[in-house]
């Protein structure tokens, strides 16, 4: 098996909150009538990315890490499967009111996944905001009796977003993406939501959308959000900077007006979602062209890498 620089093709997620912006502009291709999200990097049960291109073309990327796990590094060998999912998310309503479970919940019950996530905010509209947490601390019953009383609300925080932007959501984080916002997603590999608050909308089978109150408030951390500070201004340059430091995953920001020279150790594989730009990409001896809405997976040992062209870029490393 020859290492190479592999190009993915996203599952996409259709939504009654999604829009078409993945499709108009990033080259999302899909017959669904919106991309709510494309999942980029995914081996997920519930929708594996597939590989455009080279030795594995037409495999899902799922089947080619479960027949090459040497692909993923050595980081990758303490998780019992592949440990990240990352998306493009293209909210044109709100979504609902959430929270997603901890490690020790999922253990405790014996279901669903546990799931910590970070977003890079690419575009949003003027207004458009996010919900974390609670504007204050409450008690169990005062979260329960906001749900009851359709006021859940008037006691979350709302954060006003910009691009550039960046959040890092740990499970049991209250918190909700609101419409007119694009943004990318790295996540722990799960697909387990708890439901709390839905503005009383219905799916697309007419029908009220499930939630999962008694779950979602079984995990929730009823306080005021914190944004953790990841910063790390000695390894810091102008053009890479670090967004995310986690047990899960690294995320930084990669910037470039011409050029950039990286590597894939054995450690880890690196994971380039192209948020902008155009140019190529060689490595392993091959010259790739890449563009905005691009995902692509240099595996570990791939070694040295160029980027050729002005590029956004969010790199992740387990």
């Amino acid at each position: 098996m020859k290492l190479y620089p592999i190009k993915l093709i996203p599952y996409v997620s259709e939504t009654i909150w999604g829009g078409k912006k993945l499709i108009e502009e990033y080259g999302v291709k899909t017959e669904k009538n919106n991309a709510a999200e494309g999942w980029m990097l995914s081996c997920h049960e519930a929708g594996s990315s597939s590989v455009e291109n080279g030795e594995f073309a037409g495999k899902s990327f799922a089947d080619v890490v479960k027949e090459n796990p040497a692909l993923c590094g050595k980081n990758a060998e303490k998780f019992e499967d592949f440990p990240i999912l990352i998306k493009f998310i293209d909210a044109m309503d709100n979504l609902s009111v959430q929270v997603h479970p901890t490690k020790e919940y999922c253990a405790l019950t014996g279901k669903g996944q546990s799931k910590t996530e970070c977003w890079y905010i690419i575009d949003c509209e003027e207004d458009a905001s996010l919900i974390l947490g609670f504007k204050d601390k409450i008690t169990p019953e005062e979260f329960k009796a906001a749900i009851e009383n359709n006021t859940l609300t008037d006691y979350v925080e709302n954060v006003k977003v910009k691009k550039g932007d960046f959040f890092f959501i740990d499970s049991g984080t209250l918190h909700a993406i609101c419409k007119g916002i694009l943004l990318a997603e790295v996540q722990e590999s799960s697909n387990t939501t708890y439901r709390i608050y839905d503005y009383n909308r219905k799916g697309a089978d007419g029908k009220p959308r499930e939630l999962h109150v008694e779950d979602g408030a079984a995990v929730t951390k009823l306080e005021k959000y914190t944004q953790p500070d990841f910063s790390n201004p000695a390894s810091d340059t102008d053009e890479r900077k670090l967004l995310a430091d986690c047990p899960l995953f690294k995320v930084w920001k990669l910037e470039t007006k011409s050029g950039f020279t990286g590597n894939a150790g054995d450690d880890s594989f690196v994971s380039l979602l192209i948020m902008a730009g155009e140019g190529s990409l060689e490595c392993c001896g091959e010259t790739l062209d890449i563009k905005k809405g691009d995902s692509i997976f240099l595996p570990a040992n791939a070694g040295k890498y160029m980027l050729n062209g002005e590029f956004e870029i969010i790199e992740t490393r387990i």
